[in-house]
């Protein structure tokens, strides 16, 4: 797990990096109260109706990866409660997946954060190839293997490998100018930029 990500919040880093970074509202924690994860992607990208290439991600996923996954389908379950406990036994940080799981009570028990479209019983099929490790589109974004991906109760947001400094020093800086103002600083700078901006619109209500 990327332990400088981990203390960031996701809107921190959505306004550092822009919407074309930020995965759509269908990718959303599947239980409450799932921890903060920040971690490399592992890529994977399953055929629809197939969930081999998961399954067999969680084998080569090294510790602290987030194994993101482009789903072909929204019909069969990528993953069950066995396959989500195998993942958190050998170290992996979360699942985020364009996709569905099953056994929802299990992983939530479990405590394994998964990042999905939702849940449905019925398993998909282990019998086609797709890949590991090349550039998959995981709810709108692009991830590439070793891009920052950092998953929380507001979203998903991920961190191409090459702007790993940049952001991290800009959501830094972000947040601790954020620390230092109060409620009232806050308020007085908002009010004036809204009433400002209503007057350059012409607004006089």
């Amino acid at each position: 797990m990327d332990q400088h990500f981990k203390d960031i919040p996701t809107t921190t880093l959505a306004d550092v990096l822009g919407r074309a970074q930020v995965m759509d509202i269908g990718i959303r924690p599947l239980w409450p109260g799932a921890p903060r994860v920040a971690g490399p992607a592992f890529t994977v990208q399953c055929p629809p109706g197939d969930n081999l290439m998961l399954h067999a991600a969680i084998y080569r996923a090294e510790p602290g990866a987030v194994i993101v996954v482009e789903s072909g389908d929204l019909d069969y379950a990528l993953a069950g409660g066995n396959v989500c406990a195998v993942a958190q036994r050998r170290g992996v940080a979360a699942f985020v997946a364009d996709g569905l799981i099953r056994d929802l009570g299990e992983v939530r028990e479990l405590g394994f954060p998964v990042f999905a479209r939702g849940v449905i019983p019925i398993p998909g099929a282990k019998q086609a190839l797709g890949t590991h490790g090349a550039q998959v589109r995981c709810g709108g974004v692009s991830v590439a293997a070793g891009d920052i991906v950092v998953a929380d109760d507001e979203g998903v947001v991920v961190v191409p490998a090459a702007r790993r400094a940049e952001a991290l020093a800009a959501a830094r800086t972000k947040l601790a100018k954020e620390a230092a103002e109060t409620l009232d600083d806050w308020e007085a700078a908002h009010h004036a930029r809204i009433e400002k901006t209503l007057g350059e619109l012409g607004f006089t209500g």
